[in-house]
């Protein structure tokens, strides 16, 4: 799908009217910068010749073993060693998800070919890990297990048992959610890698055919999961957000079909939700639905589209705090607060709906529609950047949230890698128990930044204590700081005058 760009005149009301202008001590290319960086932080495998965080080394070189698969590769999903397939997905679809909407701007940034690096990273996982047409790995390791020790991915000891979901044992949250992630991806590559696209979308058919006829609760089929990463949502968003997003990248009618038909009994038109995340879909995939209401051909299907179109409307306008009773609550500092544990993956994934709303808004010549409030796409962009800002350290506590991004950021990040000495530095091996005595407990900051990682942030009050013992706060995640990439690239394209102006001219990717 191409992918419209607003002209430059829209760049000059933006900053024209907006209440607060961009701030000089916000450097939104250098905060994209670090972002990428940090998807190289949380590879799992043999790294590769290019890796830039030096002080990581090899890991999971055995995962799959056991069960005579190759499973070496992919993300640990955060301070763990860990490789929960859900969340990983999801962050490799958000990740897609950006460079499909600012790809231009990542390009201009400098940045583009790491966006696609953390992406393949990823991706190339997922093809391995999907070994039948009805066989996906989901998960490798044990989280019980690994968080009885502290010790850097290098030294591993605990339990690298891979977990499966099958025809007898099915989890259609995570296949339909790695069709999704491969879908996406497979439009990010359909320009520069063909071949590799089509491989993706290959997966990707068979992986939705697999979830959709063999329906099942993952966490029922994987139990490992179930205290880590809970499908409270069910399987039904993931099988509608996989259906749009092969929609999206094949333009098959039936993908379309499927969302419409099952629009009611799946939820996708009845339920009104006011957060985003890895395991609740429904706004973002009510979002995509309701954007195709601006091409001629989906007119046909507007009563259902239209449908989605005010679930849709509800979470933004949650998010503005402009809807007639539930609303996202705000911190005294204006941060979006939707729970106390890692609640900055649900402003980083708001911030980038928003952004992705704003526009589809200004392309469309249209306004928001919220109760007894008509409101602007500037308006939309407005708050998001506030969000971001907020992140970047314009906050009560002058933190930046984004670790190693500005002067002042959290040093004792629960990450069990970067609290822990190099490898490289030291290859002697050290102990489960060892890393709590002599790592995890130590007062001092970190001997690595985790450059680029969102951590869990401030609390409801805008508190926020950088103690490593503190992981509901210091604990950062992959699917934190995804959604981030497209709007840091959004965000630096419009501070870049000059580069803004020529956005036009750019071809979609």
């Amino acid at each position: 799908m191409k992918k419209k760009c607003f002209p430059l005149l829209s760049i000059f009301i933006f900053f024209f009217f907006f209440p607060f202008p961009f701030s000089n001590s916000l450097d939104y290319r250098q905060a994209l910068s670090d972002s990428l960086l940090y998807f190289e932080t949380q590879r799992s495998g043999r790294l590769p010749y290019n890796q830039r965080v030096t002080w990581r080394h090899h890991s999971g070189l055995t995962d799959g073993l056991e069960q005579g698969v190759d499973l070496v590769g992919g993300y640990y999903d955060a301070g763990d060693n860990v490789k929960f397939g859900l969340p990983m997905a999801f962050t490799v679809t958000m990740l897609s998800w950006g460079v499909m909407e600012y790809g231009e701007y990542i390009a201009g940034a400098g940045e583009y070919g790491h966006a696609l690096e953390a992406i393949k990273w990823g991706t190339d996982y997922f093809i391995k890990a999907h070994t039948q047409p009805n066989v996906l790995w989901a998960q490798v390791g044990d989280g019980d297990t690994d968080h009885y020790c502290w010790q850097r991915p290098e030294d591993m000891t605990t339990s690298r048992q891979a977990y499966k979901i099958d025809e007898k044992n099915p989890g259609s949250e995570v296949a339909g959610e790695t069709a999704a992630a491969m879908a996406a991806a497979s439009i990010v590559f359909s320009k520069t890698n063909p071949h590799y696209s089509h491989l993706l979308l290959h997966h990707a058919h068979q992986l939705f055919e697999f979830g959709d006829k063999y329906r099942g609760k993952y966490d029922k089929s994987v139990g490992a999961a179930r205290r880590y990463y809970p499908s409270v949502s069910g399987y039904h968003d993931e099988l509608l957000w996989a259906a749009l997003w092969l929609y999206k990248a094949t333009d098959n009618q039936s993908y379309l079909n499927y969302a419409l038909q099952n629009a009611l009994s799946f939820g996708g038109i009845t339920w009104a939700i006011s957060e985003f995340s890895w395991d609740v879909k429904y706004a973002g995939l009510q979002i995509i639905a309701s954007m195709l209401l601006r091409e001629e051909k989906h007119k046909v299907h507007k009563p259902t589209l239209e449908q989605y179109l005010f679930k849709a409307e509800h979470y933004i306008c949650a998010c503005l705090n402009k809807n007639n009773g539930i609303n996202v609550d705000r911190t005294p500092g204006g941060l979006l607060y939707t729970r106390q544990w890692n609640n900055m993956q649900y402003v980083s994934n708001a911030a980038f709906l928003l952004t992705v709303y704003s526009d589809h808004l200004r392309q469309s010549n249209q306004q928001l529609n919220c109760h007894e409030h008509s409101v602007g796409p500037d308006e939309i962009l407005s708050f998001a950047k506030s969000q971001v800002d907020y992140i970047l350290g314009s906050n009560p506590m002058t933190t930046s949230y984004l670790v190693g991004h500005g002067p002042k950021y959290p040093t004792r990040v629960h990450h069990r890698g970067a609290s822990t000495e190099s490898y490289k530095h030291n290859k002697g091996f050290i102990g489960c128990t060892q890393g709590y005595d002599s790592w995890y407990a130590r007062p001092h900051p970190n001997p690595h930044v985790l450059i680029g990682a969102l951590v869990g942030g401030p609390d409801k009050n805008d508190r926020f204590r950088d103690d490593r013992g503190n992981y509901v706060q210091t604990e950062a995640c992959t699917y934190n700081t995804a959604p981030l990439v497209g709007v840091f690239g959004k965000l630096y394209g419009l501070e870049n005058a000059e580069f803004s102006s020529k956005v036009s001219l750019v071809s979609s990717w």
